[in-house]
């Protein structure tokens, strides 16, 4: 359903970066609402490399995509953010001063200040041309990335696709479903070799089921509950594979969509902010993570962390006119209370 929030921040992407400009508002006692176009919060941790490890993280010599995510969200937890997910920010207009920002889903998010922490742009699942397919993603039959693995036990898998999401989940995932078949145009993996490996191991136990070389080619059930995909070679051979599940990883279509329209500073897709404060040439935008660009930039989580929390220090006046902001240690207060 639609909604009409008030809150103080809007935070336009919901991957890390995104997530960690929560913690840093929250810091500062401002409410968050996080908007993302994709279905889980996690960006391209989440939909692209989920069992990937990261290596310089702070603090932990290598860490999972998917658990770095986790403990993002834990530690946003007592902010309480109001997560809008499946939804693209549409417009940006201003009221007595407040900027009021609509979704494609049709919600009204009225703020004080919007941080863009949207990576490289509004990502957006690549979708397979098949016939009746969005009565199959309605119902979760088909889906483009993977919130919950257990969602899948006992269940009928498909997945199609070559490159690091495909595999990655194919061998996460043949230990809860009923069966698991990957579909690939060629024998060829674009993954990690090492996972590519794990994959020709698992398939030779026969662990998974490896259908090669074949591509999709239509869905059969009701429209709403899949019973199987249908397959097919380039010469034109068909084969169907019973399935309640079809999940498709062809990448992500990134851009900027309506962003690219509100006035901002661009440079290449990139949004131009001032390394300070991270601010935008845009009355109350700000922008952090991979999307802003200034002298020195490095496209590091780390250094998106670091500008969410100047940009979260640059918009407490915003919130809080004439409150002297006192500097301290999260050591020294704690964390506030989520309202």
């Amino acid at each position: 359903m639609a909604a009409v929030i008030e809150t103080d921040v809007a935070i336009i992407g919901a991957g890390p970066v995104g997530l960690f400009a929560v913690f840093e508002c929250g810091m500062l006692r401002m409410k968050s609402v996080v908007i993302d176009a994709l279905d889980a919060v996690g960006g391209q941790c989440t939909a692209l490399y989920p069992e990937k490890p990261i290596y310089d993280i702070p603090a932990h010599p290598a860490i999972a995509a998917a658990d770095l995510i986790g403990h993002l969200e834990k530690q946003i937890e007592p902010f309480a953010p109001t997560l809008l997910l499946g939804r693209r920010v549409e417009t940006l207009a201003r009221e007595d001063g407040t900027i009021v920002l609509g979704t494609s889903a049709g919600d009204t998010v009225r703020c004080k200040a919007v941080v863009i922490a949207a990576g490289a742009g509004a990502f957006g699942p690549n979708r397979p041309p098949l016939d009746g397919l969005p009565g199959y993603e309605a119902s979760g039959a088909v889906r483009y990335l993977v919130a919950r693995r257990e969602e899948f036990r006992g269940k009928r898998v498909v997945i199609a696709g070559g490159g690091d999401s495909a595999v990655d989940w194919a061998l996460s995932l043949k230990d809860v479903a009923a069966k698991v078949t990957v579909v690939h145009r060629r024998p060829k993996f674009r993954a990690a070799p090492e996972t590519s490996a794990q994959l020709e191991a698992a398939a030779e136990r026969g662990e998974i089921e490896m259908a090669i070389p074949y591509q999709l080619h239509g869905l059969k059930g009701d429209g709403s509950r899949l019973e199987a995909v249908t397959l097919a070679t380039l010469k034109g051979e068909e084969r169907d594979i019973p399935a309640d599940h079809l999940l498709a990883f062809f990448g992500l279509s990134m851009e900027l969509g309506p962003i690219a329209s509100w006035g901002l500073g661009l440079d290449h897709n990139h949004i131009r902010v001032e390394p300070a404060t991270c601010a935008t040439n845009v009355d109350g935008v700000f922008a952090i993570g991979d999307i802003a660009t200034y002298p020195g930039k490095l496209k590091l989580i780390l250094q998106g962390f670091s500008e969410a929390a100047m940009a979260a220090h640059a918009i407490h006046p915003r919130v809080f006119p004439g409150e002297a902001l006192h500097f301290e240690y999260s050591t020294s207060k704690g964390v506030p209370a989520g309202g």
